[in-house]
């Protein structure tokens, strides 16, 4: 099996002990690459050393989270864009992971929109994807990026955790969902939506060390457990796990570009 990570942050300090075991424990079960979306500022020199260590693989994502959106997001967008546009010697294969968060603050909603409608702007005019964080805001989410499409606008809207309907937005807007670990929660209801979702609408991801399915919920997360996702939704969609594989895969490599 081929399995992609498509959102995973091991670059933070949370891998600094162990990062080369953790590879090689996900590769172990098939994960081949591992999408690694910016954070900040302050997280661009440790997506590219891990992305120096393992080229092959470990392919990263520029932009600004929103939960990094504060008074200075408009010097951090400088420096994120200065990534996406001027540094010959990377490859990006998407914007973000930017979006909307109205969990943690919402005292910066504004600027969060303003910094996702920049972002979107890059996207479209690199033809890249765009990965997004919609907690608690995914109405709101849905809604800027129907403003934003103008047929050239593809990416994630990563951890998706919502409804039949917004799912249904998401497919009208020709995205893609993330499905990680929140699958495996069992008051979670997202096994009951994506019953009725087609498999060509989903990529999987872990969002390590973050969101650990069970039954490691409460520990780290890591690549390697994609294996607990991928076998719930194989359970999900009455397939096998191969199949959830091989069709989640392909879409992520279509989305991203990646050439096998």
């Amino acid at each position: 099996m081929l399995i992609i990570d498509t959102h995973t942050h091991i670059y933070l300090e949370d891998f600094d002990p162990d990062i080369e075991d953790a590879i090689q424990r996900a590769e172990k079960i098939g994960v081949k690459y591992f999408m690694l979306p910016n954070i900040d500022s302050t997280s661009i020199a440790q997506v590219k050393k891990l992305h120096a260590k393992f080229p092959a693989s470990c392919l990263p994502i520029m932009g600004l989270h929103p939960c990094s959106v504060k008074e200075n997001f408009k010097g951090e967008l400088k420096i994120a864009e200065e990534e996406l546009f001027n540094n010959s010697e990377i490859k990006y294969y998407g914007v973000g992971e930017c979006g909307l968060d109205y969990y943690w603050d919402k005292t910066f909603i504004l600027q969060q929109k303003e910094a996702l409608h920049i972002q979107s702007k890059w996207a479209k005019d690199l033809n890249l994807p765009i990965i997004l964080h919609t907690r608690d805001s995914m109405d709101d989410g849905i809604e800027l990026i129907k403003g934003e499409q103008n047929g050239k606008l593809k990416g994630i809207f990563h951890c998706f955790g919502g409804t039949i309907e917004q799912a249904q937005q998401i497919i009208d807007l020709g995205f893609l969902m993330g499905i990680g670990g929140v699958l495996t929660y069992k008051k979670s209801g997202l096994d009951e939506v994506l019953k009725n979702i087609d498999l060509k609408y989903l990529v999987l991801e872990t969002d390590a060390p973050y969101l650990t399915p069970v039954p490691f919920r409460g520990k780290r997360n890591e690549p390697a457990y994609l294996e607990y996702i991928l076998t719930r939704l194989a359970e999900v969609k009455n397939c096998t796990k191969e199949e959830v594989a091989k069709i989640t895969s392909e879409n992520a490599m279509n989305l991203f570009r990646i050439e096998n």
